[in-house]
């Protein structure tokens, strides 16, 4: 049996919320996968040469979702492996906690099939990876407190 070779890569993305009467919202996009799979997940995207992270998870959510955004701050980093063309792939994904300053979803890329915003709550039962999932039960945890 031949062994796979191995590589690393890296991403950035954010958490992006907003407030609607008081409760918090994320957005998700939905991505179609195989032949009749689709996996709902957060925007992220791979650094072009010279960007840092920052710039990249700010020019990959406006890519995905449409919606042009600022950093707020660090959140957390996720890890998993998978294998892409015989190559075993660890991957780190950096995340930002990040508000929307304008665009829309009609300017979404074509990475997404439909892009949403969902309860953080519906989170835990719509988003496709269990990463992703518990990223976002911490972003919950920083969230402005709004209640005043």
């Amino acid at each position: 049996m031949a062994r796979l070779s191995t590589a690393t890569a890296t991403s950035a993305g954010g958490i992006v919320f907003r407030f609607r009467e008081s409760t918090p919202q994320l957005v998700v996009g939905r991505r179609k996968r195989e032949r009749d799979a689709h996996t709902w997940t957060l925007p992220k995207g791979t650094p072009n040469p010279g960007e840092t992270l920052e710039e990249t998870a700010l020019r990959e959510v406006c890519e995905e979702t449409g919606l042009t955004v600022r950093i707020l701050s660090p959140l957390d980093s996720i890890n998993y492996t998978f294998v892409q063309r015989g190559t075993r792939i660890h991957k780190t994904v950096h995340y930002f906690m990040m508000e929307p300053t304008g665009g829309g979803f009609e300017s979404h890329d074509r990475e997404f099939e439909e892009v949403r915003w969902i309860s953080f709550d519906e989170a835990a039962t719509l988003l496709s990876f269990v990463t992703e999932r518990g990223l976002v039960s911490l972003a919950a945890t920083r969230l402005p407190d709004r209640s005043a």
